[in-house]
């Protein structure tokens, strides 16, 4: 007589990706991270990309069937939406399986975040060992007690444990790089590509950014040659053309930035490969030495400028950056044959019409001297876990009381208390502006119809007289791209990247 066996338990652990920006899709570098320690504890990994999977919902849905547990990793913003909809769907099919949720937006908003109702378990900072307790916590039937840097329910209240230390990231273990499917994301946004990250935090502390809130601003790094080992075996496995080094801050140590050059053209490896670092960090390199990343195949350095005012750096805890060392970073770049990349922030709290001229006249300035520069553009959001954000009320900013009021909380969209109405919208007819007055380089390949590309050449002139002469009323030009836009359409991505993320301006 044969015997039945037992019923072999699940050791499957499914992730649910939500879409940010399909022009610009790769793989989820935070879940490729925390997806390592399961996989070298026997658990399978299973991961689903809204941005490149038809029917998401309905995926996540069978896979979680067969899955001990759903978690999703996130930041701030309208990836909140598909999240929110997701787990809700969860946990109405499965109401026994966890849903847990990690990365930027639940490790500064932990409470209000596992305060959702269809949200189990949160944690708080990083995750590569703290998920692996709480899924081994799972299967054995467990409560999450003990576990730092997790939040969870217990009859019906929320308890959190105590935080998680930070590791040092050269403790931390290898990204799962062989779970992505780089074919999908290179059919979807035109381009192979990835993230990299070699380093963590910032030393400063810029009165809009979150970092501080995470990190601590305790900046650590991996060293230059596992740097080199690394990246040069990502990018010739998974034939990868070009590299965002994620880093928040890469050129803190500056002879590590250029053993890493020395490295990579040692190796050989042909690609290009792109760095954030703010400009008085850049400015300390030699054009010399700018050259040789070159070389190695350095492109683009993406750069806070962030404002044309010194009033307004100032109020930004941006002292440290003076409006010179922003120049004098396009020049250098520019020598060494590096894309310069510049963010700027309007609305900005103490902001007024007279300092957004200033900005104005400084991206003019450098665009009109470094034809190869470019400027992101967004209207300040104040994210939480940004010290901004400790004014929030005193400046009348009405924050979100639920996880899901942040899906919407998004710089393209928000209306702040002293910039409204009218002079929103002006501010807005700026930006556009500023789309339409100079060529832009994206990072997903989206080919624009040739009539498209007539009309932009056309309107880029009187644009520049607009902004120059600070007149944007009767926007004809801008109805003129509508319309060849409307009628001559380039292919559109499932997500509309113009929309999720901050604007590309190249001079």
């Amino acid at each position: 007589m044969l015997r039945s066996q037992p019923l072999k338990k699940s050791k499957k652990v499914l992730f649910f990706f939500p879409a940010f920006s399909s022009q610009e899709a790769t793989a989820p570098l935070a879940i490729l991270a925390v997806a390592t320690p399961l996989l070298r504890a026997g658990y399978e990994v299973k991961i689903i990309d809204s941005t490149i999977t038809p029917n998401f919902q309905e995926r996540v849905l069978a896979e979680l069937g067969t899955s001990l547990c759903l978690a999703v990793s996130l930041v701030t913003g309208p990836m909140i939406r598909e999240t929110a909809q997701i787990a809700k769907a969860a946990k109405a099919l499965y109401p026994d399986k966890p849903v847990i949720l990690g990365g930027w937006h639940p490790s500064l908003l932990p409470d209000q975040t596992l305060a959702c109702p269809d949200v189990d378990v949160v944690v708080k900072g990083q995750g590569e060992d703290a998920l692996l307790e709480i899924v081994q916590h799972i299967e054995a039937g467990e409560s999450m007690k003990g576990i730092a840097g997790v939040g969870y329910k217990e009859n019906g209240r929320l308890v959190f444990n105590p935080s998680r230390a930070l590791k040092p990231i050269r403790e931390l273990p290898p990204k799962a790089y062989h779970l992505a499917d780089f074919d999908a994301y290179e059919r979807i946004c035109g381009r192979r590509w990835a993230m990299y990250t070699s380093s963590l935090a910032c030393p400063f502390n810029c009165a809009y950014c979150t970092n501080d809130g995470l990190y601590g601003r305790k900046w650590n790094a991996l060293e230059a040659d596992q740097v080199v080992e690394e990246v040069s075996d990502l990018v010739s496995r998974y034939r990868l053309r070009l590299l965002w080094v994620v880093d928040d801050n890469f050129l803190v140590d500056r002879d590590r930035a250029v053993n890493i050059a020395e490295g990579l053209i040692r190796t050989g490896v042909q690609f290009e490969w792109s760095i954030q670092a703010s400009t008085n960090l850049v400015t300390r390199l030699t054009v010399e030495e700018l050259k040789l990343l070159r070389r190695a195949g350095l492109t683009q350095v993406a750069q806070g400028a962030d404002s044309g005012s010194k009033k307004i750096l100032h109020l930004m805890n941006k002292d440290f950056q003076k409006l010179e060392t922003i120049y004098d970073a396009a020049e250098k770049l520019s020598q060494a044959g590096i894309r310069p990349s510049f963010n700027m922030i309007f609305g900005f709290p103490g902001e007024t019409e007279v300092e957004r001229r200033e900005s104005i006249q400084l991206i003019m300035n450098i665009c009109r001297r470094y034809p190869a520069a470019e400027f992101w553009t967004n209207i300040f959001t104040p994210y939480p876990g940004a010290p901004i954000m400790e004014r929030a009320f005193e400046l009348g900013i009405q924050v979100p009381k639920t996880f899901e009021g942040w899906a919407s909380f998004f710089p393209r969209y928000t209306v702040l208390p002293w910039l409204k109405g009218a002079q929103h919208e002006r501010v807005q007819r700026m930006r556009e502006y500023l789309r339409v007055a100079f060529n832009r380089v994206p990072i997903g390949v989206q080919k624009k119809h040739v009539v498209n590309r007539i009309v932009h050449r056309a309107i880029s002139l009187p644009a520049r007289w607009r902004l120059d002469h600070n007149v944007y009323s009767t926007p004809v030009e801008l109805w003129l791209k509508d319309k060849a836009n409307k009628l001559f359409p380039a292919s559109k991505p499932k997500v509309d990247a113009q929309l999720l993320s901050n604007e590309v301006v190249t001079c």
